[in-house]
């Protein structure tokens, strides 16, 4: 394996919550906020931090629903008119790198390999290990500290190079 990749949560699944008013995003466990601090609120979506004074949605997501002991969910951000990111292999986002991380690598059946913690300034230390393992399908990251749903590491191999006849 040569690399891994980062993957975002689509806005699609979002962008309509932003219309809905309160009464509604209510009766769906979703709070509409404010932010109000640099780095409160990392954006699933964007894998960008909210800016001050910028609105997101704080609402459950599923982010494991695999039928095993380990399925879960657990609150996300997202912004209002978020694009979903599509980082480079190999590429760390800011709002990954400045966080304590919990990884956690699963099999393709959901079942739990590994999990370990490391600052996301040091993540390919911990992540790369975790998918080289033969049986690990995928990696959920998650912010340690508040034990959220951040994003998914994929293993990233590119295409061979086709030989010359």
């Amino acid at each position: 394996m040569d690399s891994f990749q980062i993957h975002a949560l689509p806005a699609t699944l979002f962008a309509p919550m932003f219309a809905w008013d309160d009464q509604r995003l209510q009766a769906h466990c979703i709070q509409r906020r404010i932010i109000d601090a640099p780095h409160e609120a990392p954006c699933r979506v964007s894998l960008q931090d909210a800016e001050p004074g910028e609105e997101v949605l704080l609402l459950p997501y599923a982010h494991h629903e695999a039928a095993t002991p380990y399925r879960s969910s657990g609150p996300i951000f997202v912004r209002r008119g978020a694009q979903q990111a599509h980082p480079a292999p190999g590429a760390v986002p800011e709002a990954l790198r400045r966080r304590l991380l919990a990884l956690r690598a699963y099999d393709a059946a959901g079942w739990m390999l590994a999990c370990d913690v490391t600052p996301g300034n040091a993540l390919e230390s911990v992540l790369m290990p975790m998918l080289q393992t033969p049986a690990c399908a995928f990696v959920n990251l998650h912010y340690a500290r508040a034990g959220c749903y951040a994003a998914r590491a994929l293993r990233f191999q590119p295409a061979e190079k086709a030989e010359a006849p």
